[in-house]
């Protein structure tokens, strides 16, 4: 049997002050497996600590100092490890990117982060273009393959001595969530704690030596950043990265190597629960204790279906980027309480229900979820506007909305219009609207989610046409095909609804919320 290593779980977690929660493991058992590569191969912990102090030594002699940022376009791969694990003990400031943007989009991130150093997918086809409208950027690394001003990542690292620094300083990330111009905006956490994550994480019970952890989506998104990459690496559990979704290779993996643990969101429920019940039953998933989701609303029926199949070993989190409170619900606290995402939390920080003018609600009415401003402070980089916006005397609020019931528990019932999920990702429908907006035809436009069975939400544009334009599907064709050159093809509406006169306020603006509830009618949520 695996040895179990918990003994060393202190340790290791006050390690992490400085960083060097990885270097703890890599003492512990370095010639272990971490990273099971979806490309084929391992690494061991010993392997992806050398390689951690290697690109911290690489960043230092190409002139990146603590406080600077570096960003990272890379899908799950051990690389992605590595170079976290180096921002974490070096002080950088690491921004994950989302590698299927355009290359004006991720061009925009990595300029806006400030990025000094940009470590790269080059099999990304946006990579190159993008990096070359970043002047700022001190050094270019090539994951997977060389490319044409870029160093290739095994060979600049080779040469370079991977014992531990002495001198670690705790990094920071700062992950890109919607800006209120419809650009993309950072959130700035110096160092805050993460009270969801950790309070979900509480439940995970991992057994380093033992818990095997499954990566089954993009690392550059929030969640699984948390509760795959850095639950696993804080934790000594080897990581087994997928890099594209397959709902049978998910249970197949599962079964090979043993998986204990895993995040997931509602869309990978859905696709696993429509396999067929020969192909379930071909795989044993009993190694499972421990599955975790959210990042979008789970339809009841959807997690009843998973409770039913894998049995309570379902755990719900309710948060966001910016923060916010530590709600969590266990699979027999949801069946008591369907559809609810947890009990309102001790402070701090506190969590408040309020209507349109800012004064409390009592619990059964629905209003917007505030939560405390951590004592750290939050804010979105470079736009304080936005930051301004989402503040109301010492909370925020991401839009969402919903309200307690008799015994404190959580549900949200609805959303601001201004963010669409989709499969778990947040699209910002101002970023989709200025695109349309450069169509000859268009004279205004509005773009909401509507529902969809599968993704939750599907991004809709409605669009109010110029003078010597008709309606046709021809003309909703033409008009999404011209989008498709400036938006990721996950933001690009799925459909085009026409309208002769969108919702408006006397002062002319759009009503995005109004046009958006059109669409919602007669259904108990409208999320």
């Amino acid at each position: 049997m695996t040895e179990d290593l918990s003994r060393f779980l202190p340790e290791a977690q006050a390690a992490g002050a400085s960083g060097m929660t990885q270097a703890v493991w890599a003492r512990v058992q370095p010639d272990a497996v971490q990273i099971y590569d979806p490309n084929g191969g391992v690494r061991t912990w010993g392997q992806v600590n050398a390689a951690a102090n290697r690109i911290v030594r690489l960043l230092r002699a190409r002139g990146l100092q603590p406080g600077d940022a570096v960003a990272l376009v890379c899908g799950n791969r051990a690389e992605y490890v590595e170079v976290l694990a180096a921002t974490l003990r070096g002080g950088f400031r690491i921004t994950p990117v989302n590698w299927r943007l355009t290359a004006a989009e991720l061009a925009y991130i990595i300029d806006n982060c400030e990025a000094k150093a940009l470590f790269a997918e080059t099999a990304v086809p946006a990579v190159a273009p993008a990096a070359a409208g970043c002047p700022r950027l001190a050094v270019k690394v090539a994951i997977g393959a060389p490319a044409p001003g870029f160093l290739d990542y095994q060979p600049a690292l080779d040469d370079l001595d991977g014992s531990d620094i002495p001198d670690p300083v705790l990094g920071q990330t700062m992950l890109y969530t919607s800006g209120t111009t419809g650009r993309p905006k950072g959130v700035l956490r110096p160092n805050a704690v993460q009270h969801a994550v950790i309070a979900a994480l509480n439940l995970a019970h991992y057994q380093p030596g033992r818990s095997v952890q499954l990566g089954a989506g993009p690392a550059y998104h929030a969640a699984p950043l948390a509760f795959d990459v850095r639950a696993s690496m804080n934790n000594g559990a080897p990581l087994a990265f997928l890099n594209r979704w397959d709902s049978e290779l998910v249970l197949k993996t599962i079964h090979q190597r043993r998986i204990s643990h895993m995040h997931l969101v509602p869309i990978m429920f859905q696709r696993l629960l429509v396999l067929p019940d020969a192909v379930k039953a071909k795989y044993d998933l009993s190694s499972l204790r421990y599955v975790v989701h959210g990042a979008a609303p789970c339809p009841p029926e959807v997690k009843r279906a998973m409770i039913e199949w894998l049995g309570p070993i379902l755990y719900e989190y309710y948060s966001a980027s910016e923060g916010g409170a530590a709600f969590v619900i266990t699979s027999e606290a949801w069946l008591k309480k369907p559809g609810s995402v947890g009990r309102r939390p001790p402070p701090p920080p506190r969590v408040r229900i309020l209507d349109e003018d800012g004064r409390d609600l009592p619990n059964g009415q629905r209003g917007g979820v505030f939560y405390e401003l951590p004592p750290q402070g939050m804010c979105y980089f470079k736009d304080p506007e936005k930051t301004r916006a989402s503040r109301r005397d010492g909370f925020f609020t991401t839009g969402d909305v919903g309200y307690f019931d008799e015994d404190d528990y959580l549900f949200l019932t609805g959303r601001s219009a201004e963010v669409i999920i989709s499969g778990g990702v947040n699209i910002y429908p101002q970023e989709i609207d200025n695109e349309i907006l450069k169509h000859p035809a268009v004279a205004d436009c509005a773009t909401v989610g509507v529902p969809d069975a599968e993704w939750g939400e599907a991004v809709k544009a409605v669009v109010e046409l110029s003078d010597g334009y008709e309606p046709s599907p021809a003309l909703a064709g033409e008009i999404l095909a011209f989008v498709r050159g400036g938006l990721a093809g996950f933001k690009v509406p799925r459909t085009l609804d026409f309208a002769r006169d969108l919702p408006r306020t006397e002062a002319g603006k759009v009503l995005r919320s109004q046009l958006r509830a059109r669409y919602w009618e007669g259904r108990d949520r409208a999320i």
